[in-house]
């Protein structure tokens, strides 16, 4: 059977034949799209015509379609359903697809061609391209030393061998750091459905009876706010904190590694460091406001969370550990905010939010539905599928949602694009949301309440991306700057507590009831609660990201742990208090996840999430105008303009910080 990759897709949406499709095929595709794009850019520069926009940049963004097919299939398997083969083809396609970047990137001939062309007159669209595909040559290195270029290229195939290994291991490191519990007294607190989880999870692991308890990506796990046993709550922070520093799957020396390589390829681009490299293309001004806005916040988050951790030990009348935070947290929130977070399961079973919830705000908002299909093909048999329309009933996309954890699921939960939507093409988008819920079993899929933001949060990148009215690839959707692609995924969290949108799918799973109508009122009232230790994690992370991307090339660092400790610590913070909510050995965001130097994103577009959030609060909410200006000022546009243009567009001005002080509890 021929390989269905090598050419359009003749399924609806353009949906890849994941039916058929076998890890080879995607290398193959990989390989055919490789030479496919040569030819074309061969071509291109055969042009004898002067250059223009049309036959240089618009040219060039429109070769490559079997290696972008090819790749966009790929990447929304991998992470998703990293089966050993899939992982071995990752590591191979990630290789000839760097040298391929490179090939292409430091083409010093094809660099000069696009570079003619003459942008004068152009507008829209069409000059952002050509601003983006001149800045993508320069920050690939086109306009490095010649000299400098075959070890330029040596490092970027370094650095992809090194990020597949560091996910290979991660993956393997978080399975094998499951928690094993032999007495059911130990797992006190949990729910009978997570109890049945962890008895499933540990039969499914080969154990004869007994309980397991699987970790999530980040430090924190969900079991440490249940577990009245401080004991088993400690045995899972401990292997939660841990991993990656055991010899089999450790991650520390790549990550050391590849910290140092960027650094030496920051300074062959002419840069200090890698952030300084990374941040000239984001939206924030400089590194430098980076910093600034991470130092004038840490401090404030650190003096709340203090404050907090001396309230938790008032309440609990012993010393709390990082493994006790949780728990002893909501029992605050239980006793003196009338507020039961693990109690409000019940009502959050996943079909009720996803359909009444999530999918009700976008028809409320944008006039859009979602109808599920069943004769699509898919790459794990627990995906399911919709068909997105428009409020006249014309197509909009396709949103495939995979919601459950399983051993070969990279944790954590994103969006991915299978079809970017891009007008050129012809195409309509294909988005996918992945999650890593636990597995109900044979009972309901009931959500925590972080969980239902969750869904909120990523089904926002999905409208993102299935929104998007681009004419080329390259400025479709979501391929908008790190810094700023979390704002509008934020700012969909907003309606998960929306009270029409809650009164609509936060159903008791037995009996139908509604969410009790004083609960609204007691999470608003709780909501500053614990964001002293929830900004500090976060922001913990952060500032983790940048010290290992502020080496300088030829800085060395000697022990990790140490080196991470240090850099916590120098920056007012205490890790032995609060722990960031990602430590090197688990960063997935950045060292192969695409945030190195930008996990400061999230906190960065928070400042327009707050704002954008208070003004829909002034302008009435959930109202069909709101969401049309929404969507067509900012959700549509992509990267076709400059993103911070297009937030000036939607609300009138610049954004101001002082929503997301309040919001965090910081305000002076």
């Amino acid at each position: 059977m021929s390989n269905p990759l090598l050419h359009p897709s003749i399924l609806p949406f353009g949906m890849p034949d994941y039916s058929v499709l076998t890890a080879d095929d995607y290398v193959e595709a990989v390989l055919a799209g490789i030479g496919e794009q040569n030819a074309e850019l061969q071509h291109l520069l055969r042009v004898e015509e002067p250059a223009t926009f049309e036959n240089t940049i618009q040219a060039f963004a429109l070769t490559g379609e079997t290696l972008r097919r090819a790749l966009q299939a790929f990447h929304s398997v991998k992470p998703a359903h990293g089966t050993e083969e899939i992982l071995e083809a990752g590591a191979r396609i990630r290789q000839f697809v760097s040298a391929h970047h490179d090939e292409v990137h430091l083409d010093r001939d094809l660099y000069a061609r696009l570079s003619e062309s003459d942008g004068e007159g152009l507008e829209g669209e069409d000059a952002r391209l050509r601003e983006e595909v001149l800045r993508d040559f320069r920050h690939a290195g086109a306009e490095v030393p010649v000299a400098d270029a075959p070890r330029l290229r040596e490092i970027n195939a370094e650095l992809a061998r090194l990020g597949s290994e560091y996910s290979r291991r991660l993956l393997a490191g978080r399975n094998a750091a499951a928690v094993y519990f032999e007495d059911l007294v130990d797992l006190s607190g949990l729910s009978e459905s997570d109890v049945g989880s962890a008895a499933q999870a540990a039969s499914a692991a080969g154990y004869d009876g007994g309980y397991l308890i699987t970790l999530v990506l980040p430090t924190g796990q969900p079991a440490l706010e249940r577990l009245t046993q401080a004991a088993s709550r400690k045995r899972i922070y401990e292997a939660s904190v841990t991993r990656g520093q055991d010899g089999v799957h450790g991650t520390l020396e790549l990550a050391r590694q590849m910290s140092l390589l960027r650094a030496e390829r920051a300074g062959l681009m002419g840069f200090s460091n890698h952030a300084e490299y990374v941040i000239e293309a984001q939206t924030a001004p400089s590194l430098d406001a980076v910093q600034e806005r991470l130092r004038g916040l840490a401090e404030r988050a650190m003096a709340n969370a203090r404050e907090e951790h001396a309230r938790l030990e008032e309440y609990a009348a012993l010393p709390v550990n990082p493994w006790d935070w949780a728990y002893y947290s909501n029992l605050v929130k239980r006793d003196e905010f009338d507020l039961d977070a693990s109690a409000l399961r019940p009502w959050f079973e996943l079909d009720s939010v996803l359909e009444h919830g999530v999918f009700e705000a976008a028809r409320r908002l944008y006039g859009v539905t979602c109808h599920e299909r069943f004769d699509l093909p898919v790459y794990h048999q627990e995906i399911r599928v919709w068909e997105v329309r428009n409020s006249d009933g014309t197509a909009l996309g396709l949103y495939l949602g995979d919601f459950f954890a399983r051993p070969t699921k990279a944790g954590g939960a994103w969006m991915n694009s299978i079809r970017d939507g891009a007008r050129a093409h012809g195409e309509l988008p294909v988005v996918t949301n992945t999650f890593n819920f636990s597995s109900p079993g044979d009972g309901p899929a009931l959500l925590s309440l972080d969980e239902v933001n969750t869904l909120f949060h990523e089904f926002g990148h999905a409208l993102h991306g299935l929104f998007s009215e681009a004419i080329y690839p390259r400025l479709a959707g979501t391929k908008v700057p790190r810094d700023f692609v979390e704002y509008p995924s934020q700012v969909n969290e907003m309606w998960a507590l929306w009270p029409e949108i809650v009164e609509s799918y936060a159903r008791h799973f037995e009996t139908g009831e509604p969410l009790p109508p004083e609960t609204l009122p007691r999470i608003e009232a709780a909501s500053l609660w614990g964001e002293g230790f929830a900004t500090t994690e976060y922001l913990a992370a952060a500032v983790l990201d940048l010290a290992w991307h502020l080496l300088a090339p030829g800085d060395e660092v000697e022990d990790v742990l140490e080196f991470e400790d240090r850099a916590l610590r120098d920056a007012g913070l205490d890790p032995d208090l609060v722990p960031p909510r990602y430590r090197t050995g688990y960063f997935k965001h950045i060292f192969d996840g695409g945030y190195s130097a930008g996990y400061y994103s999230y906190i960065w577009s928070q400042i327009l999430d707050a704002d954008t959030v208070e003004w829909f609060r002034e302008n009435g909410g959930l109202l069909p105008e709101n969401g049309q200006r929404f969507r067509a000022e900012l959700l549509s546009r992509g990267n076709t303009r400059d993103p911070l243009d297009s937030f000036r567009a939607f609300r009138g001005r610049d954004p101001q910080i002082e929503p997301l002080l309040a919001r965090r509890g910081l305000s002076d």
